[in-house]
């Protein structure tokens, strides 16, 4: 059997981040993390999806640097090129193409009922644009052109995931057999991570408080600081108590990054304060970033490597995409270009 034929028969799996903000801990805790373990059980693609990202007005420097600086932290925090295709989803037209094609499968209820378009809208109430309205037509796209079997969803993406599911229903009970109807994913652990700041919201990369998040990139005298100043509460005891948000979104961080059970932590600060226990969780935290910044500047440094992983991904992801393109033009009675 070629290795060719085993990729193909491991279920598909296909997730992104948008290349805007910074990427964080709480990206690394509740998705990089497990897409690292993925990869080596699962067909993986990764996605940077700037094509999403201009949505909201961007700046055009900004964003092709963040775009190398993901890719760069994807290959630093585990993701091997050699197991996984990594690509940029701008460098990929079959994207765009077949988003066009499922807009005219897509009714605009459905697209009424998005709840992540009335929140951006109120958030971004001076540039509500058609983009921002059909952009879950474009991540059914991103989805049905690798005829993925599952995808990984946060809770904000789940309704998204249902339109997919529904579009492609649509489109094969109308043309036949065309697309893999995907799952969702749910990893069997990721935490979801806190504000640092406001443990009652999620950590965001767009949050304009940066003493909220730690990045991936913070300086590690920072990424200390932050930790220290994190919002805990009045209680001296350290106990994992979901009425405590601040000091369980520490616990979980601490979780997350060692692997030590939550009961063992609290177990190694029974009668500590928090101040011991956030000293211990900074240097945690410090050992964890160190490795990931250095191997991050080696590639980011390294042109050649860098734009060799970006290249070999589009041409491996434009290989693929171009079939469902082809097969989808091909039902919908568009007439096959001369070659």
């Amino acid at each position: 059997m070629t290795e060719e034929k085993k990729t193909e028969q491991k279920p598909i799996i296909l997730s992104g981040i948008q290349p805007s903000g910074e990427l964080m801990i709480g990206h690394y805790l509740g998705a990089l993390k497990s897409w690292v373990s993925l990869q080596y059980e699962y067909d993986c693609l990764f996605m940077l999806v700037d094509m999403h990202a201009i949505t909201v007005r961007q700046n055009p420097a900004e964003l092709r640097k963040r775009c190398y600086d993901f890719v760069a932290l994807y290959v630093a925090c585990g993701i091997d090129p050699e197991e996984s295709t990594i690509f940029i989803q701008s460098h990929v037209p079959s994207h765009a193409e077949l988003a066009w094609v499922l807009n005219c499968y897509t009714y605009m209820g459905e697209l009424n009922r998005m709840t992540q378009f009335k929140d951006k809208s109120k958030k971004h109430h001076t540039n509500i644009n058609a983009g921002l309205f059909t952009y879950p037509i474009l991540m059914a796209a991103d989805i049905l052109l690798y005829q993925a079997d599952l995808v990984p969803v946060g809770a904000d993406q789940k309704q998204h995931l249902e339109l997919t599911r529904e579009i492609a229903g649509r489109f094969n009970e109308a043309y036949g057999e065309t697309f893999k109807v995907p799952e969702p994913y749910i990893p069997p652990s990721g935490a979801r991570i806190m504000s640092l700041q406001d443990p009652t919201s999620k950590m965001s990369k767009s949050d304009p408080n940066p003493k909220s998040y730690i990045s991936l990139l913070d300086n590690l005298d920072e990424a200390r600081n932050k930790i220290k100043r994190a919002v805990t509460d009045s209680e001296a005891t350290v106990a994992y108590d979901e009425s405590r948000p601040g000091l369980a979104n520490l616990i979980r961080i601490y979780n997350g990054i060692t692997g030590e059970p939550i009961e063992e932590i609290v177990s190694k600060y029974e009668g500590k304060g928090y101040a011991e226990f956030k000293t211990d969780l900074g240097e945690v935290v410090v050992d964890f970033l160190r490795p990931i910044q250095e191997k991050y500047k080696a590639i980011r440094e390294d042109k050649k490597v860098l734009e060799g992983i970006i290249q070999k991904g589009a041409e491996e992801a434009i290989k693929r995409s171009r079939r469902t393109v082809s097969k989808v033009y091909k039902k919908v009675g568009f007439v096959p270009p001369i070659r």
